[in-house]
């Protein structure tokens, strides 16, 4: 059994016991739930990643519902303690949930809470830079500065790759792919192809492909064009910057591996946001060593938090340690809907029926709907409403505080 490991609390006199794994961003997720008479407790323990045996000492022996990390390793072992313990909710605070045995959960009776909705343009956003920074040579170019080796302007210093005109290929369209895709043909006059399973009609009908085309023509401008690509093969022969979004299963492990990387342009740019095991980082390395203008931009990794050898010392790689969802707005809002998903939970509230609009609970100046945010495992449970409908016209009138809640449709 782990040591005592330190907390910091709020509310003790709290009639519902939380545990929160990490310190997390801003204060008004505290407040939510010590508002609704929860003692939070925070783990401050100097720890990156806590253990397993870390995790069951803070759970303890009552305890109501946990906010964790991706990090950690929430199985059967975590749950049976949660469970002992009498605790019901435990919320990633994260979109992502491969940390999770979900199954494991439900055995147990357990809602397992995730924050999507929240990181769309944030990640799209570093996508977006990582693509920039890569092509434009922008972190080799810093190091070089601060190494005093700055002599003059040369002429063949530091080319990199001009992104107008080219192609950026999109790989998995779903909501943080095609806001990237906005991102880069609006904002750098680019070309799109993307590949996905499904038709993105999200994308297709937010492009206006057409219209941007005849302004950019009626201005002298070349029009840009889009497709979707009969195969991912496709994609990474045309593009010259390619962005990975798929989701993370035995169908994308190592989805990019040595064949393919062969079948991309010389000079092509590689951008992954999504999870690290999409890509083989063992033939990157290799790819990355033979091809020096080819170059990558990675917020994600294999075997995070560690790199595969070698690929630290390629100039032509640009890593950042997973801060696709790190700006202060993101980080404050995924801490409010993981802490609002482990709340409507021990309260018995519903399960909110978008969980990628969950705009409601992020206003700081209104109360947010009495609602889990997003449960992945609802309907396994069985123990909620599918879902609480909020129609677009309708205003909240909610005091969850005491015991009058209107729906008021305009």
């Amino acid at each position: 059994m782990a040591t005592p490991i330190s907390i910091e609390v709020w509310n003790p006199s709290g009639k519902y016991r939380v545990i929160s794994t990490k310190p997390m961003p801003g204060t008004r997720w505290i407040k939510l739930l010590t508002d609704q008479d929860c003692r939070v407790e925070i783990c401050t323990e100097k720890k990156t990643i806590l253990s397993v045996e870390d995790i069951i000492a803070l759970i303890g022996t009552k305890c109501d519902g946990v906010i964790g990390q991706l990090t950690e390793d929430w199985g059967e072992v975590l749950f049976s303690a949660l469970k002992k313990a009498g605790g019901t909710a435990f919320s990633n605070m994260a979109v992502g949930y491969n940390n999770v045995d979900v199954d494991a959960a439900t055995k147990y009776g357990i809602a397992v809470g995730n924050t999507p909705g929240v990181l769309t343009e944030t990640t799209a956003e570093l996508a977006a830079s990582l693509s920039l920074s890569a092509a434009r040579r922008i972190v080799e170019a810093d190091q070089f500065m601060r190494a005093g080796l700055y002599e003059g302007w040369l002429p063949n210093l530091f080319v990199g790759n001009l992104l107008k005109g080219q192609t950026v290929g999109v790989i998995g369209a779903g909501r943080i792919g095609s806001a990237y895709a906005r991102m880069m043909v609006e904002g750098f006059k680019m070309n799109l192809i993307y590949y996905d399973l499904y038709q993105s009609t999200r994308l297709e009908k937010y492009l206006p492909i057409i219209a941007y085309g005849q302004f950019l023509k009626a201005n002298g401008e070349q029009p840009v064009t889009w497709k979707r690509a009969a195969t991912m093969e496709d994609v990474l022969r045309e593009a010259d910057v390619i962005s990975l979004h798929p989701i993370l299963d035995k169908t994308t492990y190592h989805l990019i591996n040595k064949e393919r990387l062969a079948i991309m342009k010389k000079e092509a740019v590689l951008v992954n946001c999504s999870r690290g095991p999409v890509i083989n980082e063992v033939d990157l390395v290799e790819h990355l060593r033979v091809n020096p203008m080819f170059r990558v931009g990675l917020d994600v990794f294999e075997d995070e938090p560690y790199m595969k050898p070698g690929l630290a010392e390629m100039k032509n790689a640009v890593v950042v340690p997973h801060i696709a969802s790190a700006s202060k707005w993101t980080r404050e809002g995924m801490a409010t809907l993981a802490a609002l998903n482990v709340l409507g939970k021990i309260k018995g509230y519903p399960v909110w029926a978008n969980p990628n609009q969950v705009e409601p609970f992020l206003d700081e100046n209104s109360v947010p709907p009495p609602a889990s945010p997003s449960l992945v495992n609802a309907k396994k449970l069985g123990t909620f409403p599918d879902s609480l409908i909020r129609p677009p016209s309708a205003d909240f009138i909610c005091d969850i505080y005491g015991t009058n809640l209107a729906l008021i449709t305009n």
